[in-house]
């Protein structure tokens, strides 16, 4: 049986994005995540950031109070139609 891939919107884009403008590298940013608890590696970050893989809700959660941003960050421009 064949399986269907189903692209769905992913934040990877804006994940790369957030963190370039806070001038961090994937491996400090995961050192920083796993100091607040989140049990994330860099490959693991790289994936969310190529959107290979969906991001945790408690990764998500440290991301905006380190980048002390808003959610909506995160989603910038994943609502738009075709």
């Amino acid at each position: 049986m064949e399986q269907k891939i189903r692209r769905d919107r992913n934040m990877g884009d804006n994940l790369r994005r957030l963190r370039a403008d806070a001038g961090i590298s994937q491996e400090k940013l995961c050192t920083k995540l796993q100091q607040r608890g989140c049990d994330i590696g860099r490959t693991t970050y790289a994936k969310y950031e190529a959107g290979e893989l969906n991001i945790r809700a408690s990764v998500l959660i440290e991301l905006r109070k380190l980048y002390n941003c808003s959610y909506d960050e995160f989603f910038a421009g994943l609502d738009n139609t075709e």
